[in-house]
């Protein structure tokens, strides 16, 4: 992981933290709170750091586990019906209050019949997904941080055309159960622009995923733009493994994005 993506995971879940209800801060030190942490990422490295970070946000606040705070941890590996499954089963362990992370895991919290008090984080475009009212008035119980700008995308077509200027066509890679629409929007909007055609690739598993960047790789004068999801952010070691594969048969290399997933 490089030193400003921990540092972005740092700044997120510090900032969860230190948004903790004050009511709750002010109990004493005895008894123990449950913190239900469901994350849309898979429980690997990455998961595991943003994690660490969190806790340690915590620990500098006064919570520490064993003490006075227990954490219950869930990791849907970017499975929707997963994070459904986890979100209840947080609920009915009676977690005081819920770290939701991503998009797909917000809505999951939100759609379960329990109003436990939630925070999420990196979710992609709250208010569209309905997961707070406004973004000045939350309303409910949950609220949060969102870090994206779908804007951003432009620049990385800007990238594309720098690394092959040739490039006239640009597949981007998203799951459109786990994808903010944000960047799909952002990308068909800023391609034509630098005369680009852009074209969706929806995949679902493994397997699709597989075949859609196979499929590409023949096509002349293109180029692979991976969108931030929890999909791709949890197949990201068979991505880079098959794009380089797939583009050596070409005299183009394809650009891609890595950001973590919404």
């Amino acid at each position: 992981m490089s030193d400003i993506r921990r540092r972005e995971f740092m700044i997120l879940l510090g900032a969860a933290a230190a948004a903790w209800p004050l009511a709750a801060r002010a109990q004493q030190p005895d008894r123990v709170r449950r913190v239900g942490v469901l994350m849309g990422i898979a429980d690997d490295f990455e998961g595991q750091a943003r994690i660490a970070v969190f806790r340690q946000a915590l620990q500098a606040l006064g919570w520490s586990e064993g003490r006075n705070i227990q954490f219950i941890y869930r990791w849907s590996g970017g499975d929707v019906a997963h994070a459904r499954q986890f979100a209840k089963e947080l609920l009915d362990l009676r977690s005081d209050v819920i770290l939701a992370n991503s998009t797909p895991v917000a809505v999951a919290v939100r759609d379960t019949p329990r109003t436990t008090p939630t925070v999420f984080v990196q979710v992609s475009d709250p208010v569209t997904a309905g997961v707070v009212q406004s973004l000045a008035r939350p309303g409910g119980n949950l609220t949060g941080f969102t870090n994206f700008e779908p804007s951003i995308a432009s620049k990385w077509l800007e990238l594309v055309k720098r690394v092959a200027p040739n490039i006239t066509r640009v597949a981007y890679l998203f799951n459109p159960n786990t994808a903010p629409l944000l960047y799909a929007r952002a990308v068909e909007t800023a391609a034509p622009v630098l005369s680009i055609k852009p074209f969706a690739a929806g995949v679902h598993n493994a397997d699709e995923m597989e075949g859609v960047i196979e499929q590409f790789a023949h096509a002349s004068a293109g180029a692979l733009l991976v969108l931030p999801d929890l999909f791709t952010a949890t197949n990201r070691r068979s991505i880079i493994a098959l794009a380089p594969s797939t583009a050596c048969r070409r005299s183009i290399r394809p650009a891609t994005s890595s950001q973590a997933a919404a």
